[in-house]
């Protein structure tokens, strides 16, 4: 996703003009946000639009917003969200191909064999000349439907009209596609978006496993940081999904078919679960018949699979110690509720008040001072809508050790346990949270996430905007009083990468 560079003096200047955080919090009027003039609505099918009507420029941003994650997997299936967020890429009846007609009968030909190959592969004494024979087969039908693809053509037809950024992402939770274009060249967008949500078809499936594949080796299986964090979820999150990367198993992956991807895109991926946010210089009356034209015949689908999982309670600390030839580091994390709990805004200013910039405690203690670490982070996740970790990342510098470096993280709890933070740190990280807030404001692209996003987790297009405010709402007592609830030994997971000679 492109990220707009935006000018620290124009943070800083906004900052400067806000009140101070005291003063901000006693404020009764809305949030800043929420009395943007969205125009919601809502198809017949189930379907949600968002629109935003801005002047600023004659672009669009487009986002579609799907509350459907890696969460709601199972072992068997964990990676298929991330697959069909590739797959959508690939086209639909009409694009991407040189001839649906001839090309049809081959990709069927493909599952067909491939069915043939896992069975093989399954059985107690698989038939090494019979695999042989199968694969080369598959191979040979690959190539024959190769020659009827058109590659990236849904790309290209609209970065020729002027479209730019076009990308999709998926977390445990969502997958969401988005683009921004020339707001004349909006209804194409509608056309093509609505095409590849009714009839797309999953070509060059297996070839593009390969390439998710290989996206896992290098992100988990060659990463350092990829290697731990999985060590380090998998270890926290025994039952609950949040333990599985949001890639899948490699397994899964080896194992997946055409027709479950297909299969399950038809049925969790329909207009029921979408959120579509329009933010941009468009016209919100038009929107509304382009939206009943195209997206309104298409069929609702189901509700995303609920996830029922949930982890038991945690009777004493985790450790896990990962070898491997990088440099070493460390990855600390507490339980603590999901984002809708109401301890949510105190953690998520807890973990500012560690990291969230230079002058705060860990950065000071373990970089600037004791120039004992790298990096050092905290944050919450891997989720928002389940109970998740209160995370400390870090990385010593040599010879500093990981175990100097999680005493020292300890120790700097510690005093906040004894003692709150000083109210002028809240209000500095206050001002940085308006800031933000204006700076997201600006972006179309950024907005129309925003929103999708909201309307989607919440219910509410406009529930994020309030929770930056009761974030900026958070006291130092407060802060003091999760850490004290939270950041506690019993419901600790600690993952320590060594290399492997067991340097630490």
């Amino acid at each position: 996703m492109a990220v707009r560079a935006r000018s620290a003096v124009l943070a800083v200047c906004l900052a400067a003009a806000l009140p101070p955080m005291d003063a901000y919090a006693q404020r009764r009027g809305p949030a800043p946000g929420t009395e943007l003039p969205v125009d919601r609505f809502t198809l017949d099918n189930g379907m949600t639009f968002l629109i935003l009507e801005r002047r600023q420029s004659p672009t669009a941003a487009l986002v579609v917003h799907y509350p459907v994650g890696s969460v709601n997997e199972h072992l068997g299936n964990t990676g298929i969200a991330h697959v069909v967020e590739h797959m959508l890429f690939k086209g639909s009846e009409e694009i991407g191909t040189s001839d649906r007609i001839r090309e049809a009968p081959l990709m069927d030909a493909m599952d067909a064999v491939r069915d043939s190959i896992l069975a093989e592969l399954g059985s107690p004494t698989p038939d090494t000349t019979a695999v042989r024979q199968l694969r080369s087969a598959f191979a040979s039908l690959q190539d024959q439907a190769r020659v009827h693809v058109v590659p990236n053509e849904f790309d290209r037809i609209l970065s020729a009209q002027g479209a730019r950024g076009l990308n999709a992402t998926t977390t445990h939770e969502a997958t969401r596609y988005f683009v921004e274009i020339p707001a004349n060249r909006i209804e194409l967008w509608f056309a093509l978006e609505a095409d590849r949500m009714r009839s797309p078809v999953f070509r060059e499936f297996y070839t593009e496993l390969d390439v998710v594949r290989e996206e896992r080796r290098m992100r988990l299986e060659t990463s350092p940081g990829g290697i731990l964090e999985n060590a380090f979820l998998a270890t926290a999150f025994q039952v609950h999904p949040y333990g599985v990367p949001v890639i899948g198993h490699t397994s899964d992956l080896e194992n997946l078919t055409r027709r479950q991807a297909t299969e399950y895109f038809r049925d969790y991926y329909g207009a029921r679960n979408a959120v579509a946010a329009i933010v941009g210089d468009v016209d919100a009356g038009r929107v509304r018949r382009l939206a009943e034209e195209y997206f309104g015949p298409i069929a609702p689908g189901r509700q995303a699979p609920p996830v029922r999982a949930s982890e038991p309670a945690q009777a004493g600390e985790r450790r896990i110690t990962v070898a491997f030839d990088a440099e070493p580091r460390v990855m600390i994390g507490w339980r603590v509720g999901s984002g809708f709990h109401p301890d949510a805004p105190a953690l998520t200013m807890l973990a500012s008040v560690l990291t969230g910039g230079r002058s705060t405690r860990l950065y000071q203690r373990l970089i600037a001072e004791d120039q004992s670490a790298v990096h050092v982070a905290a944050y919450l996740g891997p989720g928002f809508s389940y109970p998740r970790l209160f995370t400390i990342s870090a990385v010593p510098k040599a010879p500093r050790t990981t175990d100097e470096i999680e005493a020292a993280i300890y120790d700097e709890i510690a005093k906040i346990k004894a003692a709150p933070p000083d109210p002028g740190v809240l209000v500095r990280i206050g001002n940085q949270l308006r800031a933000s807030e204006f700076r997201r404001l600006s972006s179309n692209l950024e907005l129309a996430m925003q929103i999708a996003e909201s309307e989607a987790s919440f219910g509410d297009w406009s529930e994020t905007f309030r929770l930056s405010r009761r974030i900026a709402e958070v006291t130092p007592q407060d802060v003091q009083r999760v850490a004290i609830q939270y950041l506690n030994d019993g419901s600790r997971t600690v993952a320590t990468m060594v290399r492997k000679d067991g340097q630490r």
